[in-house]
């Protein structure tokens, strides 16, 4: 293995002075802010103990296994104490509002990827400070202050190192990669860490003897793409510690959506339909908590012959509301059915989204993502 180099001291110029925010269970930390009965209790935000998907759970869920984009029966069976509450995304907005002003005080390079995270870039910051660890805790002290919850920072010199850093320390914590340290600090993580890596692919790299960071130190970067395709250029610098990529303000998302590969092909229109409807709901919450807007909805569906088909809807206006959504979705599953083979994958996007400047500029805007639930 190779050990991981440092950037020399005449390069430390070059470096951008990256934040990352991350506020601590945002959801559940809202709904325990403003009903005290929660505090300190198992939450789950969205659904209930018989259908449903985790919108969000508190850290005292979390200690049982309860996380977000999980059906609530799950939840439940994990965690018989756990405590359902609706979801109020226009308080959510709001709070996360509040949090962008606290941010633009310090600085316009602000690139929100939801409505309780976001890159900052520092670099030169509007007061003048100069100092990247002290615009965080400032910030941080700032937004508790202003709204009563708690958020962790990663700061370093790009964005891979940062987010992740920002998850060292938490909840409520703040972790500070300085440049000399950023090759050492990513080859000791578990590549279940870097961002971009779910559980799919981790299991892959296992199955390739890769565990840690450091693991990947002595791949050659054909390596990297002959594994990992277009990715592997990327994942092969951020095993380094490097990533060039700018924060960019009010990135537009071209779509969003979900996919999920089940174990066992499914074959009945009832256990289709109960698929389907699962994955409804966690499209929606997505929808929701990045504020999309769009016209046309696609439903992706892969047979256990691996072969794939998309059908599409597209409206003339947006749609309107998580009823049109789940009933175009529905529609366009239904004709579908009844199925000659067996069902391995299905997923669905929201796409042809609402780009108009003047409202993404005040909207918590990120860039195109797709989500896999497995």
């Amino acid at each position: 293995m190779n050990a991981p180099t440092s950037p020399q001291k005449s390069e430390l110029q070059k470096y951008r002075k990256i934040i990352h925010i991350d506020m601590d269970a945002f959801f559940a930390s809202v709904e325990q802010r403003d009903h005290p009965e929660l505090r300190g209790k198992p939450v789950a935000v969205g659904g209930n103990a018989q259908r449903g998907v985790v919108a969000a759970a508190s850290y005292e869920a979390r200690k049982f296994g309860v996380k977000s984009a999980m059906p609530s029966v799950t939840a439940a069976r994990r965690c018989p104490e756990l405590i359902f509450v609706p979801h109020r995304f226009d308080v959510y907005r709001e709070v996360s509002q509040q949090i962008r002003e606290i941010f633009a005080q310090y600085t316009d390079m602000i690139e929100p990827l939801s409505l309780d995270e976001a890159y900052l870039d520092v670099s030169e910051d509007k007061q003048g400070i100069g100092s990247a660890i002290k615009i965080a805790k400032m910030i941080r002290s700032d937004i508790e202050r202003v709204t009563g919850l708690t958020a962790s920072a990663g700061v370093s010199y790009n964005k891979f190192i940062a987010k992740m850093a920002s998850d060292q320390n938490k909840p409520n914590g703040m972790c500070v990669i300085l440049p000399v340290d950023g090759p050492e600090f990513v080859a000791s993580l578990p590549v279940r860490r870097f961002h971009g890596v779910g559980p799919k692919t981790a299991e892959k790299m296992a199955a390739l003897d890769v565990h840690k960071g450091a693991d990947l130190l002595d791949k050659p970067e054909h390596w990297f793409t002959q594994n990992f395709g277009s990715w592997g250029e990327y994942l092969y610098h951020a095993a380094r510690g490097i990533d060039h990529r700018e924060v960019k303000p009010n990135r537009i998302r071209k779509s969003i959506g979900g996919e999920r590969t089940y174990d066992q092909d499914k074959w009945s229109d009832e256990e289709l339909m109960e698929a389907i409807d699962h994955i409804i709901d966690i499209v929606w919450e997505r929808i929701e908590r990045y504020q999309a807007r769009g016209r046309t909805i696609t439903l992706k569906m892969k047979y256990s012959d691996f072969q794939q088909i998309t059908r599409s809807q597209s409206l003339d206006h947006n749609v309107a509301d998580e009823a049109e959504f789940r009933a175009i979705s529905l529609q366009i599953f239904s004709h579908l059915l009844p199925t000659q083979k067996g069902i391995r994958l299905l997923g669905l996007t929201l796409s042809n989204l609402d780009s108009d400047e003047e409202e993404a500029d005040a909207k918590l805007v990120v860039q195109q993502e797709s989500f896999n639930f497995d």
